[in-house]
């Protein structure tokens, strides 16, 4: 059935991660072992900074949202890519393409933005502590949520509508295990150097900026935490440290994928794994095994639902 731009295709052929059965059945494995662990943990992050009083101040609050994107984002990719290992065909329609991408870059957007938030309230926090609790208020954190939140949305949108422009009259084999910027625009049967310009710079330029700007705020950060004499100077350098390599992990990867042109590598998919699949479970866990609060709140809330 045509559609008004053209298009033909009603449906997309993902061609997996890899043809090996082997490595299929490790990474099914891998997946599986992700989501009965470490995902079930990232709730119980967010349960435990809701339920717990003494996690009040905007880093648990940030955390708890940190927790919450990177589970809604792990649910976008990896429960087909299990089903799939299990299909002959690994088939997704137009529509369900386009809706993988929207929430992929939604969520994603909103996550870059969050770490830069969070950054901002480390900085406050640290170099400007006296004007901490006005600047870094109730209402500004929910504020910079929203603004977050927003501006995820806009980037994905902007996306999207780009790509609904195409037209898709054939092939319509994608060589990766999702749906994505880069594999969906080289199928349009149309000339897409300008879209894909678009596309870097609002995916592109956008992640290597904030990458950039995290990178210089937190340079900032350590060198003030460093020449202090605080009680809290470990703590302080701890959080940083852990930070950034949330940031490493989760830019590096995009930076990668989106900052140039939109050409196939060997290393494409299994970096797309990664990025998709196994970090964003792994971020929130990561703050969490560097945060002593919030571990011993975890610990208190076991054992008081243990003993009841």
């Amino acid at each position: 059935m045509e559609i008004e731009n053209g298009t033909v295709v009603t449906e997309f052929i993902l061609l997996g991660l890899t043809q090996s059965q082997e490595i299929q059945l490790l990474v099914f494995v891998l997946i599986l072992i992700f989501y009965l662990i470490i995902l079930p943990g990232n709730f119980l992050i967010i349960f435990t900074i809701r339920s717990d009083p003494g996690l009040s101040a905007p880093l648990y609050f940030f955390l708890g949202n940190l927790a919450f994107l990177d589970a809604s984002y792990s649910f976008i990719v990896a429960p087909r890519m299990l089903v799939d290992f299990l299909s002959e065909k690994k088939v997704i329609s137009y529509r369900g393409c386009i809706t993988q991408l929207f929430f992929l870059h939604f969520l994603g957007g909103g996550e870059g933005l969050l770490l830069v938030v969070m950054a901002f309230d480390r900085y406050i926090a640290i170099c400007r502590p006296l004007h901490y609790s006005t600047v870094m208020s109730p209402r500004a954190c929910y504020v910079m949520l929203l603004a977050l939140w927003l501006g995820g949305f806009i980037h994905s949108i902007i996306q999207v509508a780009l790509i609904l422009r195409l037209p898709f009259c054939g092939p319509n084999q994608l060589d990766n295990f999702f749906c994505d910027v880069p594999q969906v625009i080289k199928l349009a049967c149309t000339d897409t150097f300008v879209v894909e310009f678009l596309m870097v710079f609002n995916s592109g330029l956008m992640t290597l900026l904030c990458f950039l700007g995290l990178l210089a705020s937190y340079a900032v950060i350590l060198c003030h935490v460093h020449r202090s004499a605080s009680e809290g100077k470990s703590k302080a350098m701890s959080t940083c440290t852990t930070h950034v390599i949330i940031i490493l992990l989760m830019f590096g990867p995009a930076i990668f994928i989106y900052t140039r042109p939109f050409r196939v590598l060997p290393a494409d998919k299994v970096v797309s794994f990664f990025h998709t699949v196994i970090f964003p479970v792994m971020n929130p866990m990561i703050y969490t095994l560097r945060n002593q609060e919030v571990k011993i709140s975890m610990k208190k809330l076991l054992i008081r639902h243990v003993i009841c």
